[in-house]
């Protein structure tokens, strides 16, 4: 993988991400979406705005894991933005003036490129492995981590 060009003030770190093994992800199965690197929305809330048809192949040995999903229903995506730099520490968005942390931003540049997405069920072929997304804002192709229902007693936060 190319890596992209460090913008003005960002930072790398000293070492490598991809060489630290505290632990082990089994992708579940990947993200399709029409998009590459050049035309990829920069957030959900862009794809959105961009219709398209995106939707999960679970991996097969997993689609029990489907039952009780239901069209319509709001669920969490987690996901491995695996063509991304894992270095840059300190990053100059495009959106704001100056640096900020990793850890203050949604970037897929990250140590551990995980993403995570809300989305709405437009379709279900659980014997397929098959599930229809409203959008998504990842390459196709991406690895899917996890699934998760948006339950809004827990996904909300309380008013203060």
């Amino acid at each position: 993988m190319t890596h992209l060009e460090a913008r003005a003030g960002e930072v790398e770190l000293d070492f490598d991400p991809t060489t630290e093994t505290d632990a082990s992800v089994m992708f579940i199965g990947r993200i399709r979406s029409p998009w590459k690197r050049g035309d990829c929305p920069a957030n959900i809330r862009k794809a959105r705005e961009r219709t398209c048809e995106a939707w999960i192949e679970l991996d097969s040995r997993l689609v029990q894991g489907l039952s009780g999903l239901k069209v319509g229903q709001q669920i969490v995506l987690i996901y491995w933005m695996h063509e991304t730099r894992r270095d840059i520490i300190v990053q100059s968005p495009r959106h704001s003036e100056g640096t900020r942390g990793v850890f203050s931003l949604r970037s897929p540049l990250r140590p551990n490129p995980l993403a995570m997405s809300s989305v709405r069920i437009t379709s279900l072929d659980p014997d397929r492995g098959n599930v229809g997304i409203d959008a998504i804002d990842c390459f196709d192709g991406t690895p899917l981590v996890d699934i998760k229902p948006w339950v809004p007693t827990i996904d909300l936060l309380p008013d203060e």
